[in-house]
């Protein structure tokens, strides 16, 4: 569910004309996300283990950052960090192209909001950051694109510069990212396939903060890739 911009001016959050918003309307939350826990994902994969839940914090501002696979993965992400495991519900950073027809209309009542990635707009950067102040949990896809390589491929900067404007608006936010792998049996999940999830340790933003926006963006998201990377090469599957 949903690609990540290629990049993110610094953007100062005065009003704009134009705006980003998205909720979790609660009574489809809890129609839907037991009826995927239950139902669809036992019945269209073999296996799925979830490594690591302990490392998934209950409260305070989260970026979960998942390596992209299949669109499977926006399923995935709820059934091993949502609302049934840490009581939270998440808030997706979607491509608008995904935002379409009926598919848009259950994205956008279940934390989806749209951010075009060829050019991503000012108020889609701006929510993020918003979502954030309010302790909430956002997920953003840092490679940007599902890909099928069991590598993880070069991560946008997007993810590292709005953890870090977000840091640096509100002091001691304590945004920690949280890492997460999603390796499948099956280069292409195929019915009956295996899925391993490996949930990583929490890297604070903070730190990162200390150095200029650029440089700190590009530390992070080194450092982000190294344990995705690390993540994957321990899977079963790589």
């Amino acid at each position: 569910m949903g690609d990540t911009p290629k990049q993110f001016q610094q953007t100062p959050l005065a009003p704009q004309r134009d705006f980003t918003t998205s909720r979790v309307v609660s009574w489809l939350a809890c129609i839907l996300y037991p009826l995927g826990r239950y139902l669809v994902l036992p019945f269209y994969f073999g296996q799925i283990e979830v490594l690591g839940q302990q490392n998934l914090p209950t409260e305070g501002a989260i970026i979960l950052a998942p390596t992209h696979r299949s669109r499977w993965d926006a399923l995935l992400v709820p059934y091993a960090t949502g609302r049934d495991v840490t009581g939270r519900d998440l808030q997706f950073m979607v491509s608008a192209s995904e935002m379409m027809g009926v598919q848009g209309w259950f994205i956008r009542r279940l934390g989806g909001f749209p951010v075009n990635t060829e050019h991503p707009g000012i108020s889609s950067l701006r929510h993020g950051i918003e979502l954030l102040c309010k302790q909430l949990v956002l997920v953003i896809f840092p490679e940007g694109n599902i890909y099928r390589s069991k590598q993880v491929q070069p991560l946008e900067p997007g993810l590292a510069r709005l953890a870090l404007q977000a840091e640096s608006h509100q002091r001691d936010l304590n945004i920690k990212i949280i890492p997460l792998a999603i390796s499948y049996s099956q280069s292409i999940p195929h019915w009956g396939c295996d899925v391993e999830i490996q949930i990583g340790e929490p890297m604070l933003v903070a730190p990162y903060c200390k150095e200029p926006l650029k440089l700190g963006a590009f530390q992070l998201t080194t450092d982000l890739k190294k344990a995705l990377q690390k993540l994957c090469e321990h899977s079963k599957y790589f």
